[in-house]
């Protein structure tokens, strides 16, 4: 009797061998893939203060976006699935803030790559170089005598997974891309 009940019992270690290997892979990868996103994410965070403090210590904004794209290096792969954009607001004075300078570059463009800032009046489709800035640079920027800038990095960057974690638990779990912005 004891040998009948255990060889009914045989398929279930089966069953719940496979119940725990999918769990355990949907664990494993989502640990691959937030533990990538959040390395992704602190990187970019470095690029764009790195990027404005560049731009305010006078290295040209062009040439700061080329800078900025270099240092991402094997990390983030900018030239093919980022987008760098900085741009210089100048206090023109009686509270007047205008993007006076502004480059681009990366892999993406378009409706994917837009500052959120502003755009230099005429270029790229931009009919105003009004600039839209947080509460606090304005301030900042109106204290300061009339001629003064602010430098803002901004980065766009597709992220992809790297291990069949969406096919899993939907492709709504972690954004397909990322925004960083820093203010000098």
């Amino acid at each position: 009797m004891k040998a009948r009940i255990n060889s009914d019992q045989s398929g279930q270690a089966l069953v719940e061998l496979s119940f725990g290997l999918v769990m355990l892979c949907v664990f494993v990868f989502g640990i691959i893939d937030f533990g990538r996103a959040v390395y992704d994410v602190q990187v970019m965070k470095n690029l764009v203060g790195e990027g404005s403090s560049l731009a305010s210590r006078g290295t040209s904004v062009p040439s700061t976006v080329t800078q900025v794209i270099s240092d991402a290096g094997r990390d983030l792969h900018m030239s093919s699935n980022g987008c760098v954009i900085v741009t210089q607001v100048t206090n023109e004075g009686s509270g007047s803030l205008q993007v006076t300078e502004q480059s681009s570059g990366g892999g993406i463009s378009g409706a994917s790559c837009k500052s959120v800032i502003g755009c230099v009046s005429g270029t790229g489709g931009c009919s105003t170089g009004n600039a839209t800035l947080p509460r606090a640079a304005v301030n900042a920027l109106n204290a300061e005598v009339t001629g003064s800038a602010i430098y803002v990095t901004e980065i766009y960057y597709n992220y992809t997974t790297i291990t069949p974690l969406p096919g899993f638990v939907g492709s709504s779990v972690l954004p397909s891309q990322f925004y960083a912005v820093a203010y000098y």
